[in-house]
């Protein structure tokens, strides 16, 4: 196994301190539905949000921040799209406290370009969504595009995963089917061609729906 496929393991790991952990990008707000959630609407609600979130929005934000490399002005307008394609406040903002997260911890360690990415979002050139960040640094760790791709797509599912298991509506080994069953479906996706402009394009109304919800409830264990 080379370097690079170690680092993709040590990013892609769950340990890892990005703060993701405090984010269950609606599934809070999908287990509080009259409907509930079981494992089945789990793996459903995941491939729907891998397949008409993930690879039409933030796959494409995370691979066009990874081509522009440190280039600030470029990530700008890559991190102002998505937000603007980010219609769901809770979505949108947990995207950006995810990405502040993942920035924080990567300061700590020493990544480069991580401080002009810092200071860029203190002083509001920079929004710092969730994938801009991790399409800048995993670049400057030397992490290939399909390799970054690859893991973004694993955590989005794995994060959805984790939160259902926290919450107590599926067990670990359920949750372990569901990613497997899932692994083609983010390798398909992750595979994709990239469009040229960064146009996003994302459909997943009852996840966001749920969100919203989740957002007014007057008790929470997740952020959004």
């Amino acid at each position: 196994m080379t370097t690079g496929r170690l680092l993709a393991l040590q990013h892609a790991d769950t340990a890892f301190p990005s703060g993701a952990f405090a984010f269950s990008n609606g599934v809070e707000g999908l287990a509080a539905l009259a409907s509930g959630l079981d494992a089945p609407s789990l793996r459903h609600a995941a491939e729907a949000v891998v397949r008409y979130r993930w690879a039409g929005s933030e796959r494409v934000a995370l691979a066009h921040a990874h081509r522009a490399g440190d280039d600030l002005a470029v990530l700008a307008r890559i991190d102002a799209a998505l937000e603007a394609a980010t219609p769901a406040e809770p979505m949108r903002l947990g995207s950006r406290r995810n990405g502040g997260a993942l920035l924080a911890a990567h300061l700590r360690l020493g990544t480069p370009g991580a401080g002009p990415l810092r200071a860029a979002i203190s002083d509001g050139r920079l929004l710092g969504h969730l994938s801009v960040v991790q399409g800048a640094l995993w670049r400057a760790l030397g992490l290939e595009e399909a390799a970054c791709l690859e893991i973004a797509g694993y955590q989005t599912v794995a994060g959805l995963v984790a939160a259902a298991v926290r919450l107590g509506r599926i067990g670990a080994i359920e949750a372990q089917a569901i990613v497997a069953a899932l692994l083609p479906v983010v390798a398909e996706c992750a595979a994709a061609p990239i469009p040229d402009t960064p146009d996003f394009t994302a459909f997943a109304p009852l996840i966001e729906i749920a969100a919203m919800r989740h957002a007014r409830a007057e008790l929470r264990l997740f952020a959004n």
